[in-house]
């Protein structure tokens, strides 16, 4: 008993480093066949590292007014200042927290309600899957920025509507991508055999059906999270999303940002590329996680 307890942690420490060791290994391959991929990995978690610690990363408060208005880009403000003379790197930099915030709010928001409509959908039919098709192609029939700007203009302007407002159409129109995943799943020997075994319907969904299709989802939640930063920057553009003077990169563009660009160039340039290399970089990871999970793709990558 005495050998046994010793060689105990061993055998744990053994079984840690191999799973660092399978880890690693893991990212090295991604690394090499999904560079583009890869790189959306670093620039997505870059955002989530500068928007936890935007407090420590930026130079001065975002909210900082000084006498130093409209001044371009110098060794005391690497980005500039607006009119307010306040730092537009640190600006930058505060906005990846809204952008964070938002992102993952919708995704969480978003997401899971699409799922459970979807596969109550695909899994009942009848009248349930019209039901819930119907509502969808209704939803899909408005022009997505001008349905954004109605729920907007009924919930006012703020962080926490532009998030239940970029859910709520995410969840309706989404929900028809998990009804086709789940619908793809159904015709498996093994739900015929939880059927002949008395398995509920909550269990069949829950044990076999949820998990068959979390890749879906992941791929999902990873695609549209830039569509979300992108929507949440073109509503705070249009003077519908975070009001001011919280920094946003969308509302950075908007209407002081235009009444500059001529004079004040880099007040416009500084949250474009923010926003762009932000944009492509999750984009990227999204596409490459798809091909990673899904299945059908891995053979021919």
């Amino acid at each position: 008993m005495a050998a046994e307890q010793s060689l105990a942690p061993t055998q744990v420490r053994r079984m840690d480093t191999g799973a660092v060791t399978s880890a690693a290994a893991s990212v090295r391959k991604f690394v090499r066949r999904k560079p583009l991929g890869a790189f959306g990995g670093a620039v997505t978690v870059l955002l989530v590292l500068v928007a936890v610690f935007a407090d420590l990363i930026a130079p001065y408060p975002a909210l900082q007014h000084s006498a130093a208005t409209l001044q371009g880009p110098s060794a005391d403000h690497w980005l500039g200042t607006d009119q307010f003379g306040r730092d537009i790197l640190s600006r930058v930099i505060h906005g990846a927290r809204v952008s964070l915030f938002v992102g993952v709010g919708v995704t969480l928001l978003g997401t899971i309600p699409a799922l459970l409509l979807g596969l109550a959908s695909a899994y009942f039919g009848g009248w349930v899957d019209y039901l819930v098709q119907r509502l969808v192609d209704a939803f899909q029939s408005v022009p997505y920025l001008i349905m954004l700007i109605a729920i907007m203009v009924v919930l006012g302007p703020s962080l926490t509507n532009v998030i239940v407002a970029l859910s709520f159409r995410r969840a309706i129109v989404e929900s028809r991508v998990m009804r086709g995943a789940t619908m793809g799943i159904l015709n498996n020997v093994y739900i015929e055999a939880a059927h002949a075994t008395g398995a509920t319907n909550t269990r069949i969904m829950l044990r076999h059906l949820v998990p068959n299709i979390m890749p879906t989802l992941i791929v999902l939640g990873s695609i549209g999270f830039a569509g979300v930063i992108l929507a949440e920057a073109s509503l705070s553009f249009l003077g519908y999303g975070v009001p001011p003077p919280t920094p946003s990169w969308g509302g950075m563009l908007a209407a002081d940002g235009r009444a500059y660009m001529f004079a004040a160039p880099w007040m416009l340039i500084a949250p474009t590329l923010a926003l762009s290399v932000t944009v492509f970089g999750v984009n990227m990871f999204g596409d490459a996680l798809r091909d990673v999970l899904d299945p059908r793709l891995r053979g021919s990558h």
